[in-house]
């Protein structure tokens, strides 16, 4: 879907600033441009399309629907299963988040999502289905999806909305406003594009200091995985392997797609495969670069409440990989 963005990284790289594709430089460089361009351009439509759909569909009224409790928690279930059919990596999830959360959808519902996305989705299942088959793909999808929304149930009992950044609140209020005056009025869509369309370059003039940085630490972070390290602390002796692959994970960015072939490799060296699959979780699930997209979003409290939630589920998921297989 964004071929043609990696082929204007590539034709920078190579051709304008003259480097070796093969240097660490020049991967760190053309995956900063793809990802920056990509999150961007995200940003914009959805910010855009749910900024048309607040106009018409009242905020108090979507938000009321997903917090019925008839829904049984299917609304956390449904919501992870859209992150499966999202193929994003752990930041590429963030627009979509910011535009869950400015579209009145519970804070746990958002993160269902937030977690599911960048740990399954077509590509990966592709993947693993061919590294290590179809028994282990289908349990590796529905821990993923389970996952997701064990800690969407969980971090939504925390009631921790009021741990979201004054920015966020405003743009909440802003949209709120709007809408009434949308509804009011009875105005028509091009008499309410002019505001969503401000209200759009607010919400990226906000972001993209924080998209900038973010992308820029996980381009330097990109394709650095200290196998050596792995090998000697991940042994299946090691009865805090899961945890400490788990932990060393977060500083460390990708997405499945360029993860798996990693973990197929420490799996290969006798690695157990839940030790690897929770490395694989941290590192595309749990990032530093996603922690700073968020930080706009977020206080830190509330970012260290996700991590910590999510990173006891992958550890979880990792024992009971070893376990099984």
């Amino acid at each position: 879907m964004f071929h043609w963005i990696q082929i204007i990284a590539d034709w920078i790289v190579s051709d304008i600033f003259g480097m070796n594709k093969e240097s660490h430089l020049a991967e760190a460089l053309n995956f900063f441009i793809y990802d920056t361009v990509k999150i961007l351009l995200l940003l914009f439509v959805i910010i855009f399309l749910m900024g048309i759909l607040n106009s018409y569909f009242p905020i108090d009224r979507v938000r009321s629907f997903l917090s019925k409790k008839v829904l049984y928690g299917s609304e956390y279930l449904m919501a992870s299963l859209f992150g499966v059919v999202t193929p994003f990596c752990s930041c590429s999830s963030v627009p979509l988040f910011i535009g869950f959360v400015k579209g009145g959808i519970p804070l746990g519902v958002t993160f269902a999502f937030l977690v599911t996305s960048p740990l399954v989705n077509e590509v990966a299942i592709g993947l693993f289905i061919g590294l290590f088959g179809v028994k282990t793909t289908i349990v590796y999808v529905v821990s993923g999806v389970l996952l997701g929304t064990i800690s969407g149930v969980i971090l939504q009992r925390l009631k921790l909305e009021r741990l979201l950044t004054p920015w966020v609140k405003e743009i909440l209020a802003n949209a709120q406003r709007e809408q009434n005056t949308f509804q009011e009025e009875k105005q028509p869509l091009n008499k309410r594009l002019p505001v969503i369309w401000n209200d759009v370059l607010i919400i990226l003039k906000g972001v993209v200091p924080y998209v900038i940085v973010g992308i820029a630490i996980g381009g330097l972070m990109h394709g650095y995985i200290p196998e050596g390290f792995f090998e000697h602390n991940m042994s299946r002796d090691n009865l805090f392997a899961v945890p400490l692959a788990t932990v060393i994970a977060v500083p460390m960015y990708s997405n499945a797609s360029g993860i798996l072939p990693v973990v197929q490799v420490l799996v290969a060296k006798g690695i157990p495969l839940g030790t690897a699959i929770a490395f694989m979780m941290g590192v595309v699930g749990l990032s530093l670069p996603e922690a700073m997209l968020l930080k706009k979003v977020m206080t830190f409290k509330l970012i260290g409440i996700f991590f910590t939630v999510v990173t006891l589920c992958i550890i979880i998921s990792g024992y009971l990989f070893n376990i099984i297989f």
